[in-house]
Parts: C-alpha cells; sequence; structure tokens
C-alpha cells in the first residue's frame, strides 16, 4: 500500500513546513517586538475623564407634552402586527383603543396572561412608558413577546397617538 519512501517523504513536506512557520513567527517577533522599554515618547493630553457636563433631565409630563402623534402613528407600526386600534377588535393582543388610563386586564373577550391579570393598575402613561421599554421586564410572565421601544421619544408619540384615538 504506502512504502516507507513515500511516508518519508510526507513526513519530511509536513515538518518541514511547521519549521518554516517557527522560523517566521521568530523572525517577526524580533521585527516586531511589542514590548514597552519606558515611558512613551508622545502623550496626548485629554480633559479630565471624571469631568461630565450634566445633561438637564426632561421631566415625563415635558416630554409628553411635547409629543406627536403623528410619529407615534409610524411607531405603532410596530404594533400592528398583534393590536388593532378600533374599538373591541381583539386580535392576537387585546383591542389598544382606549388603552391610555383603562384598568390593565380588562378588555372583554381576551385572554390575558395571569401575570397581566395579577399586575392590575391602570394603564396611565407612565405605566405604559415602563411596559413599552421592555414588557417582560415590567410584567414578569407576560405571553407579549415584543422586545420593547428603545427610545423614550418613540415610547411617549405612540402613548399620544393611542391617547389620541378615543375622546
Amino acid at each position: 500500500m504506502f512504502d516507507t519512501m513515500t511516508v518519508t517523504k510526507a513526513a519530511a513536506g509536513f515538518l518541514g513546513a511547521f519549521l518554516v512557520l517557527l522560523l517566521a513567527k521568530w523572525a517577526a517577533e524580533g521585527i516586531y517586538h511589542t514590548g514597552t522599554h519606558g515611558e512613551a515618547s508622545y502623550v496626548i493630553e485629554t480633559e479630565d475623564a471624571g469631568a461630565t457636563e450634566e445633561v438637564a433631565e426632561v421631566s415625563f409630563d415635558e416630554l409628553m407634552a411635547s409629543a406627536d402623534p403623528a410619529k407615534g402613528a409610524k411607531v405603532f407600526k410596530k404594533c400592528q402586527a398583534c393590536h388593532k386600534i378600533e374599538p373591541g377588535a381583539n386580535a392576537t393582543g387585546p383591542t389598544l383603543y382606549g388603552v391610555v388610563g383603562r384598568t390593565v386586564a380588562s378588555v372583554d373577550g381576551f385572554g390575558y396572561s395571569a401575570p397581566m391579570i395579577d399586575h392590575g393598575g391602570d394603564w396611565t402613561p407612565e405605566v405604559l412608558d415602563e411596559f413599552l421599554a421592555k414588557p417582560s421586564a415590567a410584567v414578569p410572565g407576560t405571553a407579549m413577546s415584543f422586545a420593547g421601544l428603545k427610545k423614550q421619544d418613540d415610547r411617549v408619540n405612540v402613548i399620544a397617538y393611542l391617547d389620541s384615538l378615543d375622546n
């Protein structure tokens, strides 16, 4: 099958290539040595890392006052796969018509998950903001698999849009 000369040639080829790679590595380390030998020769001065500008925090009420329902309608397209905005039109999720100010888990004919029923309270703009940021964190165990809206501007715009739907 294989004679010794063929095996010897194959082994010599493999070991020769390995030796060349080791020698190239040794030469590259010598040429491109990255160790330091003292202080840096050029230092770039930067501002103090501890000094940061304070950003004026805007209250939630101010954000809601400046919210744009038209922009909220665009962001709401992410919600339309599961929620309808017509009165009594439940889908995968309950209707969101009149949700702002409504009691949590109170839509007739919709089967809420136990954690949502146990959550209780009302859907105030503040509670909706927290819930829309990350539903699974606001109501652990909720059946709603939506990841959430990261930007607070998007959340307040959606809340303003939902609030504008009912009288």
